[in-house]
């Protein structure tokens, strides 16, 4: 009982251990996108032009994010909005392969001295400058020293286990079937997320003796084989251009361990000689995982385009009648990015204004030309206003704040504000269009020539103000965001202007203005409130920047 007891907590700590691993690999992905996030983006994007320049590209952003599923999330994206071709995004991905493979190999060396100091350090950066980019340095630096001592920690805790009689025991009855051995690894990569961290426990495991080698080297093989099925896993809901690169890598993984199968009876020769140079099992293992991947990458950079083109053919855009009224820059695989996502999010609010913007120019054309079929058809767009609002915030709060950076927590909520406005905007034209068409088209009255002149003139100014608020919340120039915000007072002049001139017209018993009255009076006030909303863009911009007063009382307020 004591012995099995004993046994027990060696395999809880192994647990333990293993965990800290994945979640050490976990902690310098993300350290890595918030420092770089943008960055890496760019590199990828300039880095296509030939598939050699691609793959590398590619192994130099996986071995910085420490995983080769976020590298294929982020060219996925990138292919669906066409911003690369899918074979450039595949040979991206046989150097994101290799990326992972190599810093394998680098965990793989004794870092026992350098883990305490990575964590010491790193600690400190972070807790000391945690909204720096120093403090987020410090977050890779503890996710990279975690890695270490996970690693430490499974090989001096597996050596209990491999000197248990029932785990040798069991270790004897493993069947030497390299097909399961592979499917073990997938299905291992695929829980952990990270096919790094699966690598480098089945290493350290061979190390200790717990695991004979061939079997090791088969749930290497099945941890490739894995993280090419996490990426399709993670497109599985995106849309046809997104899930390309995806299933393309993953054809080539299954080839290639196809191709290992007819090999793998050669194998023992081959490590029996190669043991001379690198008798730990730990280096042979590793070592094989990155001779895997540069075989791959060697083997298949010259079927890139072919492959891709067949991708493009077996997953085609579906052509759609109208997209204007559904999300068309909200990718779900952008979201592991938190930087990409946030652009993502920016493009699709703009949709959303420019939706709002349709609405508005409709308002003026619908009060000179009574058509009640466009006005309904304006009004109806407010529901694609609401859904577009809805799918923003929902796409937003997927985000993971955590991963973002202090530019890109402002830019978050941002957005928010922008999608409300705009939303906001959108509920105030539709009431307006329905006052209309009850309170003149459907009683046949019409405005005064100087009525119609001062609305067509607000609203004028308001399709210009819109506009400029596009242009401030996408540049967030400091220079337009002051204009926007003295349109508000200059609107607001109009407004009081226009409705006294409207007053004078009822003094002087103007038969138009009489019958229409109540609507130009709502009329001028609703093309305000539109101006207000619109303004408001730019408090954030000139909020950071200190050029806003708290009040605009000229003087405290006086005591009664």
């Amino acid at each position: 009982m004591p012995s099995f007891l004993a046994l027990m907590q060696h395999l809880l700590n192994l647990l333990a251990a293993i965990a800290l691993l994945v979640w050490g690999t976990h902690t310098v992905r993300t350290g890595i996108l918030r420092v770089l996030g943008e960055d890496l983006r760019q590199v990828l994007k300039r880095s296509v032009d030939n598939r050699l320049t691609a793959m590398i590209a590619g192994l130099g952003v996986t071995g910085l994010v420490q995983s080769s599923t976020a590298t294929c999330l982020i060219v996925s994206s990138f292919v669906g909005q066409g911003l690369i071709a899918t074979g450039a995004g595949l040979a991206v991905m046989l150097g994101a392969d290799m990326g992972t493979s190599l810093m394998a190999v680098v965990f793989s060396f004794d870092l026992s001295w350098l883990s305490p100091l990575l964590i010491v350090l790193g600690v400190f950066l972070f807790t000391s400058r945690q909204n720096t980019t120093a403090g987020r340095i410090g977050r890779v630096m503890i996710g990279l020293g975690l890695i270490t001592l996970a690693l430490q920690l499974i090989v001096s805790t597996t050596r209990p286990l491999t000197q248990s009689p029932v785990v040798q025991s069991l270790l004897a009855a493993l069947p030497n079937e390299v097909l399961l051995d592979i499917l073990v690894g997938a299905v291992l990569t695929v829980f952990a997320y990270s096919s790094l961290a699966i690598v480098l426990l089945t290493a350290a495991l061979a190390a200790s003796g717990i695991l004979p080698l061939t079997v090791a080297l088969g749930l290497v093989l099945g941890a490739n084989l894995g993280s090419g099925m996490l990426a399709v896993l993670s497109t599985a809901k995106a849309g046809p251009a997104e899930r390309r690169v995806p299933v393309g890598n993953l054809v080539f993984k299954v080839m290639g361990c196809a191709l290992m199968l007819v090999v793998i009876p050669y194998v023992p020769g081959i490590l029996k000689t190669v043991s001379a140079f690198m008798p730990s099992p730990l280096s042979l293992v590793v070592s094989f995982h990155l001779l895997f991947n540069i075989t791959l990458g060697l083997l298949f950079i010259s079927f890139t385009k072919l492959l891709g083109a067949q991708m493009d053919k077996w997953l085609p855009i579906p052509v759609k009648a109208s997209a204007t009224d559904r999300p068309k820059h909200l990718d779900p695989t952008a979201l592991a990015t938190p930087s990409l996502a946030i652009s993502c999010a920016a493009r699709e609010a703009l949709h959303q204004a420019d939706v709002v913007e349709t609405m508005l120019r409709g308002i003026v054309t619908v009060i000179k030309t009574n058509d009640l079929v466009l006005a309904e058809q304006l009004r109806k767009s407010d529901d694609t206003v609401d859904e577009l609002y809805s799918a923003i915030k929902f796409y937003l709060t997927q985000i993971s704040r955590e991963a973002l950076s202090e530019r890109e927590g402002r830019r978050w909520t941002d957005i928010v504000s922008f999608t409300i406005n705009m939303e906001q905007i959108g509920d105030i034209i539709e009431r307006v269009l329905q006052d209309v068409e009850d309170k003149k088209i459907r009683k046949n009255r019409s405005f005064s020539d100087a009525g119609m002149a001062e609305i067509c003139h607000l609203h004028e100014r308001l399709v210009s103000n819109l506009r400029l608020g596009m242009s401030v919340f996408l540049d967030g120039h400091m220079k337009d965001a002051q204009k926007l915000l003295e349109e508000k007072a200059h609107f607001r002049e109009l407004e009081r202007e226009y409705a006294t001139t409207h007053l004078s017209r009822l003094q002087d018993n103007t038969p138009e203005s009489i019958g229409t009255s109540s609507l130009h009076i709502d009329l001028i006030s609703d093309l305000k409130r539109i101006n207000s909303h619109i303004c408001s863009i730019a408090y954030p911009i000139l909020e950071a920047a200190g050029a806003l007063t708290k009040t605009r009382l000229k003087e405290p307020r006086l005591p009664f």
